[in-house]
């Protein structure tokens, strides 16, 4: 029996909950009038009872009467009645008390902790329904705005493509350019430089080692200066001269400052915080290291945070590298007189900009979109569960009020044992599961189906989202047959099988009551339109990736066995003709029937019916467990167009899958032969109608037209001729073309089938390609019955094209009745099907000379160009 947590659900999600909690409103107010009968009927008893203990002292207040009989037998019978007024008053106070104590009050407390619990969970849902409705209006605006910019990028690309040209397309000058190295320092970093620094002088890699040796050894700090802000990568002076007199061999503190004053003059350091750029011996003097010193030392810059740097050129040649972080220079970096944050930006940059930024919008919203509706879908699915656990209780409830009202009525009086065994029977009569049945088989909206909104990218891609997208655009993406999702799970599960342990444990994989928000945690994962490694599954357990399998069918726009064949499968279950009653007949429609899906279609459903019966087959399962895995499956593998209060009674998709788990060798071979056939066929129809060469044989030319004319003529009598016709000659510029109409209902083949086979009304379809004879030359036969192939180019006859010689004088009857001979003199002894006039007829027992009355051979020769 179906739960609660796959029978109320709709693509709004809210109608099918509005059914639910009606109904559970419904149980509420039964639950308010069962307690106001006990209560009405304890205070009914507490009534009574008063009126009965009054009755023996209204009879006491009569003096004279019984008090002066003491042993008459008219007194005691006076005191038996008396005595029974006041039990039973007694009795039924108690009675009062009892349904009190063991119905109206505990049954009240539970009745309102009942309602409770059900408005808590219609207010939750219809606020995370509602959330999930504006979220979805959200990604409908967004979506238009982003298809909006799209088309204003294309018109201005089109106008930029067509406006301003000469008309005479003009070669380009060719304009020299003159490259500028954005490397400022790239030439003062030279190779071939000299350094003079003090008295000696060093090369660049000298010049790289003393630097890296002094940012490594002197003390480098953030220097603060009033106004300007705080200067980085800074050093004092007296910090310098000490390391210059240690290191290099300094004798003098003049000597020092003389080399402190080359290292400014050379670009490494630059005085902050004062005027000038003299290099003195002072704790109160900072210099800062320029960008230069770190780019040619190779040491890493200290460097202010992102959006914080600023150039604060100390003159006006190279002090843009120089990082400051301070108040004024924020100040100067955010003042927009225009308050425009793109001032450089063309109006074609600005297009491309808000097409780029509404579909960073679009593409974010549907992604909160979809994140929204598996947590309400999660939200809906525990609720479900709750709620249906609640309404059970609820029917437990009312039984045990029953029994405990007819408890507390019986067990103090046995006279009124009657009345007391009528409400038992009541209370034997309600049955909580057969109500909760009921509930489900009259109010019903539907299975489990999710509806995805995925994100619809202007320019057709599907690089984005997994589920949801087309099964045949997803197949395309991957360029596989087969969507990776699915042989990647199936895959997954052959290979873990062995892990788990037993056949029960196997084969319960796919019966397994997954959380439904465990395997949208799995699909969050998987689900951004790339290829992804196995490993991923190794992070759950092996039901939540079956589990994840039977979600990527749920969410298919299309079910997997397409709902345009539904109507056909279940006219096919419902109404089995005589020809379909048995099974070979029934897989035979089955085969016609599946071969109209597309080939995507068809490759995953084989896929998948491949893993089940090794499934099956391996685990030696029985008929119960088959039946029960054709139940899970069946919504994930044929569903309606749409869900209604019938079509979730009907089991044809469950009829489907048993017959597929029964006969798949059979449906499935025959169809991919179809569709390797019908390949050939596409190939074979396409190289017929390549022009044939003109024979250079034409030594017996003249011969085999004579015995052409001679046969046509016997077969024609003294019929009227037809006009000549105007083409010069076969396949020449001028030949004339027919093209047939079909006659009845062919079917589809799973392959690329040629646009000129036709199919006669009334044969049996035949699985592979239509066995026939195409000619590209009339064929003669000669005496022991063997075909001559005819070299001339006078008439060509193949399927449903007929080219005649402008000397050929033949009316459509002689041509029929011509082309009849020769079928019947060169007959095919092993073809079931012959081939007329580019039709495939079945071969009839009667003779091929004898008449058929009105039988319409589907051609019509006449002289008229093509269409294309």
């Amino acid at each position: 029996m179906p739960g609660f947590q796959d029978s109320f659900w709709t693509g709004d999600y809210a109608a099918g909950l509005g059914v639910l909690f009606s109904k559970l409103q419904q149980g509420v107010i039964e639950n308010r009038q069962v307690l106001t009968i006990a209560r009405m009927r304890a205070e009914a008893e507490e009534v009574y009872g008063t009126k009965l203990a009054e009755i023996a002292p209204a009879a006491d207040k009569i003096q004279g009467g019984f008090a002066k009989d003491d042993g008459a037998s008219v007194r005691k019978a006076f005191d038996g009645v008396r005595t029974e007024m006041v039990d039973g008053a007694k009795n039924h106070k108690k009675i009062a008390q009892n349904i009190r104590d063991l119905v109206v009050n505990p049954f009240s407390r539970w009745c309102e902790a009942h309602e409770t619990r059900i408005q808590d969970s219609q207010d939750e849902l219809q606020n995370r329904i509602k959330a999930h409705d504006k979220q979805a209006e959200q990604v409908k605006k967004l979506r238009s705005n982003y298809f909006n910019k799209c088309r204003l990028v294309e018109d201005l690309e089109e106008e930029n493509k067509f406006a301003f040209q000469d008309p005479q397309d003009s070669p380009k000058p060719n304009i020299p350019e003159i490259k500028v190295s954005d490397n400022k320092e790239a030439d003062v970093s030279d190779d071939d430089e000299v350094f003079e620094i003090g008295d000696e002088h060093f090369d660049a890699e000298e010049m790289k080692k003393r630097l890296t040796h002094m940012l490594n050894n002197i003390k480098l700090q953030d220097t603060k200066v009033p106004i300007l802000g705080t200067y980085m990568n800074t050093s004092a002076g007296a910090d310098i001269v000490e390391y210059l007199q240690k290191y290099m061999d300094s004798t003098s503190v003049s000597y020092a400052e003389r080399i402190g004053q080359d290292l400014v003059a050379s670009g490494f350091l630059r005085l902050v915080g004062n005027v000038g750029n003299t290099f003195a011996n002072s704790s109160k003097l900072f210099y800062q290291w320029r960008p230069k010193a770190f780019q040619l030392s190779g040491v890493p810059e200290k460097k202010p945070a992102v959006g914080r740097t600023f150039s604060m050129p100390s003159n006006g040649t190279d002090g843009a590298d120089s990082p400051v972080v301070g108040t004024l220079n924020e100040y100067l970096a955010n003042w927009n007189p225009l308050n425009n944050p793109y001032p450089n930006e063309t109006p074609a940059d600005r297009l491309r900009r808000e097409q780029r930024e509404a579909d960073d919008k679009y593409k974010t919203a549907v992604k909160k979109l979809d994140e929204s509706r598996c947590e309400l879908e999660e939200a809906i699915a525990v609720h479900l569960k709750f709620l249906e656990r609640c309404e059970l209780d609820r029917l437990k409830a009312i039984k045990t009020v029953i029994l405990d009202f007819s408890g507390a009525i019986g067990n103090v009086l046995p006279i009124i044992q009657s009345a007391v065994d009528k409400m038992m029977l009541y209370q034997e009569t309600i049955q909580p599961q057969g109500d909760l049945r009921y509930l489900l088989e009259n109010y019903r909206t539907g299975r489990f189906a999710p509806r995805v909104i995925i994100y619809e990218n202007y320019y057709n891609k599907v690089d984005e989202q997994t589920f949801g997208v087309d099964l045949e655009a997803r197949a395309r993406a991957d360029k596989k047959r087969v969507p990776m999702i699915v042989t990647s799970i199936l895959t997954y599960l052959d290979n873990h099988y062995p892990d788990l342990e037993g056949d029960d444990a196997r084969r319960g994989v796919w019966l397994v009551d997954v959380p439904l928000s465990q395997t949208h945690a799995l699909r969050a994962k998987v689900n951004d339109g790339k290829a992804f490694s196995p490993e991923v599954f190794s992070e759950f357990d092996i039901p939540t990736v079956a589990s994840l399998l039977k979600l990527y069918l749920l969410e298919l726009p299309d079910s997997l066995v397409s709902s345009h064949v539904y109507e056909i499968i279940r006219n096919l279950y419902n109404n089995p003709g005589p020809e379909t009653a048995e099974d070979g007949n029934r897989v035979g429609v089955l085969q016609q029937t599946l071969s109209q899906l597309r080939l995507t279609n068809i490759a995953t459903l084989d896929a998948c019916m491949n893993h089940f019966t090794r499934l099956i087959e391996l685990t030696s399962a029985d008929e119960e467990y088959v039946s029960s895995l054709a139940t899970a499956l069946a919504p994930c593998i044929m569903r309606p167009r749409v869900e209604t209060s019938l079509t979730m009674e009907e089991k044809h998709a469950y009829r489907l899958l048993r017959d597929l788990f029964t006969h798949k060798t059979a449906v499935f071979s025959e169809l991919k032969r179809m569709s390797t056939q019908g390949l050939s066929a596409a190939v074979t129809s396409k190289e017929s109608q390549r022009p044939r060469s003109i024979s250079t044989n034409e030594s017996n030319r003249r011969q085999y037209q004579e015995e052409r004319q001679r046969l046509l003529l016997e077969k024609a009598g003294g019929s009227r001729s037809r006009a000549t016709s105007p083409a010069p000659g076969a396949r020449g510029p001028g030949t004339s073309h027919r093209r047939d109409r079909s006659v009845g209902r062919f079917p589809v083949s799973a392959g690329v089938t040629s646009p000129t086979e036709k199919t006669a009304p009334g044969a049996r379809q035949s699985v592979g390609p239509i066995l026939g004879i195409k000619r590209s030359s009339l064929e003669v036969p000669g005496e022991a019955g063997t075909p001559t192939q005819s070299t001339t180019p006078d008439s060509t006859i193949t399927g449903s094209e007929t080219t005649d010689s402008p000397n050929s004088t033949r009316s459509r009857s002689e041509t029929i009745r011509s082309t009849e001979s020769v079928e019947k003199r060169n007959s095919l002894g092993r073809n079931p099907a012959r081939a007329s006039l580019g039709r495939r007829i079945p071969v009839n027992p009667t003779p091929l000379s004898e008449p058929v009355a009105d039988e319409h051979r589907g051609v019509t020769l006449e002289d008229k160009p093509m269409d294309d």
